[in-house]
């Protein structure tokens, strides 16, 4: 098939990149590209038009490109331009194509000399151009102007740098004539990425521009500057003939004539000019899809391995098959029963590691943020100042202070049922997900669980205000784990030890709350035990920053700062004593609230309580009531050590049955629900063609991936059918560039540097290469001299020339096995 299969390959695979694009994603391909680059005004924009045959780039003075231009030109019968922006519409005008580019530069980057990274990609089709793909880059530049940011050049430089270090990108170094050579800017950004000089083709224009009796004949056989690949030299409109819209056919005839008529250039004309760059060009893309074939046929496979997964399902889809939708709606009803499951359970794909979820933190509420609430309840016992006694006896007093103690249990039950029924509503959402191709039966099926969750909360909320109610029927003073008024009376709560010294409660990571003059925040590893709070360095627990006794702490909130996201909880001592070195308290944060009240949590049960106690009003006396009579003392006493062992009966009572009870009439009563009856729901609530209606990014999103998944599979039916015995030419031999100035260029941008390949055919034709000239007194080695006038065959002393006796400087041009665009 030789290189037709190439030329072919290009517009397939242009197309398959928009196809990506549309839908925001890439698929990397990286097909070989061809970036102008140079200076400003050094004719690049003059190049591609010459190229396509008409006049359609923007014009003016300063940087007039000012966002990449990716071209692609394809070969056609029909001569027509189309906008990847402005997808549908053809532009045959092509002056309307430059004001189509002049205002999409405009909507960026502004109509004040702006640039921006974002490129136009523009397509080409006509009958006088070859299948090549190449990127119009801005104009180097020195000096800001108009709203341009001062750092204009290195931007315009980063923005080049994007392109031309990918190795399949070919570098088009744009110099003039009437500038010197060895300090242009497009060299030198070329040999950076470059070094080697496979990539670079050197391409000089306004030859028609040099002083009289000057030329670029040296430069141009590759004799002065020289090139691995050499140079071409062009001659484009002056800006006379672009005003007086001088036709591009007529201008290329001139330069055609100038070559030929020129004494300096006439014995090279048919290797210069604008129609051997295109072929040239063309000849060395032809070359870079040959030799990166191996590769896009692996990531093109990757690529279809990708997509075969999800496209499966649509391979043969039919929207509107009765039997289709109704085998959907079962498949998606039952999926969405499975994933809830794990969701709640907490196994297979649905485990979120990034936070807590579903069951996860249904059982945080359980075993943390519920006990965390029937503490608070709790520790408002020991803070009963006195019992009035002169109105009760002492089991009357216990038995009505145990009452309000046990009403008050309503609060935290009823918080705990409505948190979870919340993360049983975000768990149906999150399980929902998967149905958003279907709209109606996304939205059906989350009203349906959500109203059937609402109405298992009424249910569950009894049975749990039942529970209270039951224990408040009967103060069961006989049970095993109730002290007793014996031992109540040999008790003292207030200075008991703790049951288990030393215990670790909790570890983690907290911030530390310092001000800035004392150290700073700082994140540490905290480990809570029963009798002291300490913190590490990190997790090894080997060097221990602090131990702080619990002895005498309280907590207090502490509101988040103006810019912080933490949650923030602090530690006091009561007896006003330095906390930590001279702080009065520290700040401890954490990033959720879950995370704080768990902590809070965990300090509770080391006996570490809030500042504020809530107590109710009416169960603490006036100070000056209070009997100093000894002997009441301790019959109060004795009381708060009865009601503290009862409560902590039913304390251990409600906690173990709560979970169980919202278990069992809440989640498992939801999983049954959605197993056996949702179909049914579902069924009755509307017609099924209804429910079973794509949306409209839904179907959008499958025809693109049909296309994708075809234009993969077809272009590599290509690739597999192109003969990778194309005749190419050789890359010529390394030849001394140290004539460009070397610069440093940033670690990212520069490629590694690939070594020759190493064989070379014994006789390479093309630009022969030469050794730099000799520097003499009192000038630069690396600056090139002014122009030296012509002096037919002349070669600098010391320079041997290695051309072979009647050998032409002809380049090697691809002979495919079939007539194709090059003939």
């Amino acid at each position: 098939m030789g290189n037709r299969g190439m030329e072919d390959l290009i517009p397939l695979i242009n197309k398959l990149q928009d196809a990506f694009s549309s839908i925001g994603q890439s698929c990397n391909l990286d097909l070989p590209q061809i970036a102008v680059v140079g200076g400003q005004s050094a004719g690049k924009s003059s190049v591609l038009e010459n190229f396509v045959g008409r006049d359609f780039l923007p014009r003016g003075s300063g940087i007039v490109t000012r966002r990449p231009l990716i071209l692609q030109l394809v070969n056609n019968k029909a001569e027509y331009a189309e906008f990847l922006h402005c997808k549908g519409r053809k532009f045959v005008d092509f002056d309307e194509v430059r004001q189509e580019i002049e205002a999409e530069t405009d909507r960026i980057t502004g109509s004040n000399k702006g640039i921006s990274p974002v490129p136009i990609n523009l397509r080409v089709y006509s009958p006088h151009v070859l299948n090549l793909t190449l990127i119009d880059l801005p104009g180097m530049t020195k000096v800001a102007v108009g709203d341009q940011p001062p750092d204009i050049e290195h931007q315009i430089r980063d923005m080049i740098m994007q392109f031309i270090t990918r190795e399949s990108c070919l570098i088009l170094a744009v110099t003039p004539a009437n500038t010197d050579l060895a300090n242009s800017d497009a060299l030198k950004v070329a040999k950076e990425v470059d070094p080697q000089g496979l990539r670079t083709i050197g391409v000089i224009t306004k030859l028609d521009l040099m002083d009289e009796g000057t030329d670029a004949r040296d430069i141009l056989e590759n004799k002065l500057l020289p090139l691995r690949r050499g140079y071409i030299g062009v001659v484009n409109r002056s800006q006379k003939d672009i005003d007086g819209r001088k036709d591009i056919r007529a201008a290329m005839a001139a330069e055609r004539k100038f070559f030929l008529s020129h004494p300096s250039y006439r014995h090279m004309a048919e290797r210069m000019g604008t129609p051997h760059l295109q072929k040239t060009l063309n000849q060395q893309l032809t070359n870079h899809i040959r030799d990166t074939l191996p590769g896009l046929r692996s990531k093109l496979q990757s690529q279809l391995l990708s997509l075969e997964k999800e496209v499966e399902e649509y391979k043969n889809f039919r929207p509107d098959d009765p039997t289709r939708k109704t085998k959907a709606l079962l498949q998606m009803v039952q999926q969405f029963g499975v994933d809830f499951e794990k969701r709640i359970e907490g196994s297979g794909d649905q485990v979120d590691t990034a936070e807590l979820s579903g069951g996860a933190r249904i059982n945080r509420i359980f075993h943390e943020r519920f006990p965390f609430e029937l503490l608070i309840k709790f520790h408002a016992i020991k803070n009963v100042h006195g019992v009035r006694t002169g109105l009760f006896t002492p089991d009357l007093a216990f038995e009505a202070i145990v009452k309000k103690q046990i009403i008050k249990l309503k609060e935290p039950c009823l918080k705990c049922i409505d948190l979870v029924i919340q993360e049983l509503i975000n768990t149906f959402r999150q399980c929902t997900n998967k149905l958003g191709s279907y709209p109606r039966l996304r939205e059906e099926t989350e009203r349906i669980v959500t109203n059937y969750v609402r109405e298992r909360e009424g249910k569950t909320k009894d049975q749990v205000l039942l529970l209270i109610d039951i224990e408040l029927s009967y103060i069961n003073t006989n049970h095993e784990d109730f002290i007793g008024f014996a031992n109540a009376q040999q008790r003292n709560i207030v200075n008991k030890k703790r049951a288990i010294p030393n215990q670790v409660i909790r570890k983690g990571w907290l911030t530390l709350h310092i001000s800035i003059m004392k150290g700073g925040s700082k994140e540490y590893w905290f480990v809570l035990s029963a009798e002291s709070l300490s913190w590490y360095k990190d997790e090894e627990e080997k060097e221990k920053k602090y131990m702080l006794p619990l002895d005498n702490l309280k907590l207090r909130d502490v509101e988040k700062g103006f810019m912080s996201t933490k949650h923030i909880f602090a530690i006091f001592n009561t007896e006003q004593r330095n906390v930590y070195k001279d702080l009065r308290q520290i700040e401890l944060a954490c990033d959720t609230q879950e995370d704080m009240d768990s902590w809070k949590a965990s300090f509770l049960r080391a006996g570490v309580y809030p500042e504020k106690d809530q107590v109710d009003s009416d169960e603490a006396a006036p100070a000056d009531t209070f009997s100093m009579d000894p002997q009441l003392e301790r019959q109060v006493e004795t009381i708060r050590n009865l009601v503290d062992s009862y409560i902590g009966i039913v304390n251990k009572t409600i906690r173990d049955l709560m979970p169980k009870t919202i278990m069992h009439l809440m989640i498992n009563s939801a999983k049954d629900f959605i197993h056996s009856e949702l179909l049914a729901y579902l069924y009755s609530s509307g017609d099924q063609n209804s429910l079973m209606e794509e949306s409209a990014d839904q179907a959008q999103r499958r025809d693109e991936m049909l296309r994708m998944y075809h234009a993969i599979k077809e272009a590599l039916g290509i690739i597999g059918d192109i003969s990778t015995s194309t005749v190419s030419t050789p890359v010529p031999p390394p030849v001394n560039d140290t004539w460009i100035p070397e610069t440093s260029p940033t670690p990212q941008h520069r490629p590694p540097i690939s070594a020759p390949p190493p064989s070379r055919p014994p006789a390479v034709r093309g630009p022969t290469p030469a050794p730099p000239i000799p520097s003499r007194p009192g000038q630069d080695p690396f600056s090139a001299p002014p122009q030296i006038p012509s002096r037919p065959g002349r070669i600098p002393p010391g320079i041997p020339s290695r051309r072979p006796p009647g050998a032409p400087n002809r380049p090697t041009i691809i002979r495919p096995a079939e007539p194709s665009l090059l003939d």
